[in-house]
């Protein structure tokens, strides 16, 4: 039988750690009998869990039988990973076991060495700080899960549930992983990735910069159909010389910045209003509904359509 090992560590997040638990042990083959075999492991005896402590049945011995190896969350990504941890998952490794992490567990095998040169993600509010502290890591922040083939990553709380299934997919194949799906009240596959939940950052300019006061103004106009003339205009620059300033007060251009807040302004309206979508992409300065969809699909990785049933239903 497969064996996952769920490895605890102090600061553990209790939602992580329990989503590969009632996935995988849920599991049942066509004979009825179970797929995995699921231990929760520890580096000691008990393990702060927060509100809570947790008192794992097996040691970290079980890293070195277990087929599948899962890192959920820690609430702290700046406590340092117990060495006798990284020496563990990086033996796993060596021998060819599958590893995987939940959330801010991709912290844990970052700081094993088992994300360098690879490709990555975690929760789209640590995608930077990640990156930061590991730059050997290909991060990632705008997708659900990432799979390279030994080590696998996803991002924050029910993205842990689209990887738990992924990997069931890989095991056992779809028919099993729907049925997995199914008990979970979970589609097999969602559309789009982080970047749905992710609230785009206008690029600021620097207090007191000669940006402040036209930036003011285009987020007041965003919904007008500007020409890059007019916003020159505006400003009093030629195109030229605005585009220059623009960029190096902000790091785009004044057209990116525009799309940008036209996109911010469409989110909220489909969050907020029965609108429809074209009229939505109108109000907030598009001059096509084709434009608006594929410049809202490039930035939120989804479709209006998409994004407004699963906002506008939480919003309700």
């Amino acid at each position: 039988m497969h064996m996952v090992a769920v490895l605890a560590l102090d600061g553990v997040v209790a939602f992580d750690l329990a989503t590969p638990l009632e996935v995988f042990a849920r599991i049942r083959l066509a004979d009825g009998s179970p797929a995995y075999d699921v231990r929760v492991c520890g580096a000691g005896t008990e393990v702060d869990a927060g509100s809570f402590v947790l008192r794992p049945r097996y040691g970290l011995d079980v890293l070195g039988v277990a087929d599948t190896i899962i890192v959920p969350g820690i609430v702290d990504v700046a406590v340092p990973v117990p060495e006798k941890v990284v020496s563990e998952l990086r033996a796993a490794a060596a021998r060819g076991t599958r590893i995987a992490s939940i959330c801010a567990g991709a912290f844990v095998l970052a700081a094993s060495g088992l994300l360098d040169g690879r490709r990555a993600t975690t929760h789209w509010l640590a995608a930077a700080r990640l990156a930061e502290r590991f730059p050997g890591v290909q991060v990632d922040p705008a997708v659900l899960y990432v799979d390279t083939g030994q080590v696998l990553t996803s991002a924050g709380a029910a993205a842990g549930l689209d990887l738990c299934l992924h990997m069931i997919r890989r095991d056992h194949g779809s028919a099993v992983a729907a049925d997995a799906a199914r008990l979970s009240v979970m589609p097999l596959e969602r559309e789009g990735g982080q970047a749905q939940f992710i609230v785009p950052e206008q690029p600021p300019a620097p207090r007191g910069s000669s940006m402040e006061t036209l930036l003011r103004w285009l987020e007041e106009n965003a919904g007008r159909n500007l020409t890059m003339a007019q916003i020159a205009a505006h400003a009093g620059m030629s195109t030229r010389t605005l585009n220059r300033r623009f960029r190096e007060q902000t790091g785009t251009t004044p057209l990116q910045w525009l799309h940008l807040a036209r996109i911010r302004r469409a989110q909220h309206l489909l969050e907020t209003t029965a609108d429809g979508v074209d009229r939505i992409g109108v109000r907030v300065g598009f001059g096509s509904p084709t434009a608006f969809r594929d410049r809202f699909k490039r930035v939120v990785g989804t479709s209006p359509h998409a994004y407004r049933h699963a906002f506008r239903a939480r919003r309700s």
